[in-house]
């Protein structure tokens, strides 16, 4: 299914040419009608000789409702531009071309209408001359020029045959699986309830289907759908479409709005773009102007960021981003018009780039241009390896979906990183991961210097990483010389080391000094705080000087050997083991042997019956023992 949609001057026929073609008035309001003039969308089908039913938009010219056609000129196949052979080219005209020009319409033909008012032959010349030459250097150089009376009839039927000419060398709608309708009008029908239109794209929609309206979120189910007036449970991309929706209000839905799968399409306020200024724009665009930004069937206030240059000069190019004031659906590859609200023209448009890009750009920068040159020229695999390159964390080289020679290719040219485990990352993003991690163990260390390293569950959660993805990228990290393992397991920079002042390291022997002398009832950990401070304890029992018992008892690690010994070869004999029995053999304190005897239970070492502890199904070596 095809789409025709008209562009001219005001007053130039449209929508008595779509009559005369296809018997239906386009004009639905009483307003149209009276003053004959087109002022909305209007809809209209042709059954062409092939057999093939093509949709007709009917859009005003008057240039008052420019923002009206632009609703509606964005899904179209090809246009009909008419110009009135009484009139020739006028200022809208112009304006509709540059419009179709901007969204790269890829073909059309040219009805000059009103022949039946022109006998002069010189000036019917003319005016295809002055047609010819306005058309050139636009998408619709060289389209044919069919002389037309919409009322007499003259010229109908060839300008029909150039329709299904042009019409037949133009591919299907791509089908991608992913159905948007963006809708261009929203009514209700009594006994139906709520209907929208629109031009589906991208994907089919079946009747049944749950579907989303974004920006607002709404869901719905299809209730029924017909294209020219014919109920049809199945719509493929490029058909006119009404959809009738169960579940949703009229009042929730308006028109810009994008009906699709639910969850599929995401609402944005940022939008990065390749812009083309008219010529004819009336003065430069300077940086964070405000316009007028028509997507789709969308209209929305934003400013444009220009990044690439101070301004934009009339017939520049330029790399941009968008600050819309509310949210639209949109797609790369999607075709923009801007407008200036005061005085109101069309100024330019262009294609998107990026719908989420994530953040605002700052102006100038090298890495950022080169981003928009590969989004706007790329290859897939350019493409690929740029999203790879906005990546934060590693994907596993068989979910990406490339050829085997496209990811040989990119390693061997060294723009992805093999990190093992049949991980990757672009190399940008490991350098960027590399260096954070490099800056996280640098904060660590200047924070904590006595401390050994960080905890690998503290480097994972910095660097933001799921479990799977942080194993490969510390592979890699220790692989690269990045950081390496500390003694107690922990994770530093290769040039850490733990360096203590003349002053902790005296506290430090007197400390130790106290835990030889006496060994089974050394100093408690808050003794042993006091004597060293919080941070040298900590320092000491990472390096294993001291072993942590319980919350109030440290020993020193041969004295825990000799404990543990001593429980595994009474309990190992079939006897029990009392706090009192462990308090006596060793000389130590009830609440040392309470303590230790309590760990072991906890670890499931030993299992408490009565008063004594008999052995338990625990592994000795979670202690050391």
């Amino acid at each position: 299914m095809r789409v025709i949609g008209t562009a001219g001057h005001v007053d130039h026929g449209k929508s008595t040419l779509t009559l005369a073609l296809t018997g239906i008035n386009p004009d639905r309001w009483e307003e149209e009608r009276r003053r004959e003039m087109t002022i909305d969308l209007g809809f209209a089908w042709l059954d062409l000789p092939n057999g093939e039913r093509v949709g007709i938009v009917d859009v005003p010219g008057h240039r008052d409702f420019i923002e009206n056609m632009l609703a509606g000129v964005g899904g179209i196949d090809a246009a009909l531009l008419v110009v009135a052979a009484d009139e020739g080219v006028m200022p809208q005209t112009r304006e509709h071309l540059a419009i179709l020009d901007l969204l790269a319409i890829p073909t059309g033909v040219v009805a000059l209408t009103k022949v039946d008012l022109v006998r002069d032959a010189e000036w019917l010349e003319l005016v295809q001359l002055d047609v010819m030459e306005t058309l050139q250097g636009t998408a619709l150089e060289g389209a044919p020029i069919v002389p037309v009376s919409a009322r007499t009839g003259e010229g109908l039927d060839e300008l029909v045959a150039a329709l299904v000419e042009v019409l037949a060398h133009q591919p299907p709608r791509a089908d991608v699986g992913n159905p948007r309708l963006p809708i261009d009008r929203v009514f209700t029908l009594s006994g139906f309830g709520v209907v929208v239109t629109g031009t589906l794209l991208d994907g089919a929609l079946r009747t049944g289907q749950e579907v989303e309206i974004q920006p607002a979120g709404v869901r719905a189910r299809i209730r029924g759908m017909q294209s020219h007036e014919e109920d049809i449970a199945l719509a493929d991309p490029g058909r006119r479409l009404a959809v009738n929706l169960r579940g949703v209000e009229k009042k929730q839905i308006a028109r810009g709005d994008v009906l699709g799968l639910p969850g599929a399409w995401h609402p944005t306020t940022l939008v990065d773009a390749w812009l083309r200024y008219l010529p004819d724009a009336q003065r430069p665009l300077e940086h964070n102007a405000e316009v007028k930004f028509f997507v789709g069937a969308a209209e929305v206030l934003g400013h444009v960021r220009v990044l690439d240059r101070e301004r934009v000069l009339a017939g520049e190019e330029a790399w941009v981003q968008f600050r819309l004031s509310r949210p639209i659906v949109a797609a790369y590859g999607d075709r923009y018009i801007i407008r200036r609200a005061s005085p109101a023209e069309t100024i330019g448009g262009g294609v998107i780039l990026d719908t989420a890009p994530g953040r605002r750009w700052k102006r100038f920068r090298p890495e950022v241009l080169a981003r928009f040159q590969t989004l706007m020229h790329g290859d897939p695999l350019e493409l690929a390896l740029l999203e790879l390159a906005e990546a934060r964390a590693p994907i596993r080289l068989d979910k990406l979906g490339w050829p085997e020679e496209q990811i040989a290719r990119a390693l061997d040219e060294g723009r992805l990183v093999a990190l093992g485990s049949g991980w990757a990352m672009h190399a940008d993003a490991w350098a960027r991961m590399s260096e954070r991690a490099r800056r996280t163990l640098e904060r660590f260390h200047a924070e904590a210097p006595l401390r050994l390293g960080m905890p690998t569950d503290a480097l994972r959660s910095a660097l933001r990483l799921a479990p799977d993805a942080f194993e490969p990228v510390l592979e890699a990290l220790l692989g690269d010389g990045v950081l390496r393992w500390a003694e107690n397991g922990a994770l530093c920079l290769p040039e850490h080391t733990v360096r203590y002042t003349a002053a902790q390291r005296e506290a430090i022997g007197a400390l130790l000094d106290a835990f030889d002398r006496a060994p089974h009832t050394p100093p408690t950990a808050a003794q042993a705080r006091e004597m060293v401070g919080d941070e040298v304890l900590v320092s000491l029992t990472e390096r294993g000087e001291l072993v942590r018992v319980s919350d109030d008892v440290l020993l020193r690690p041969q004295v825990l050997a000799e404990w543990i010994a001593f429980v595994r070869r009474e309990l190992e004999r079939g006897g029990t083991l009392t706090v009192a029995d462990f308090r006596d053999h060793f000389g130590t304190t009830r609440r040392y042997a309470l303590d230790f005897l309590e760990r072991l239970d906890a670890l499931g070492l030993t299992r408490r019956v009565g008063d004594g502890r008999v052995l338990g199904s625990g592994e000795w070596e979670r202690l050391g023992g």
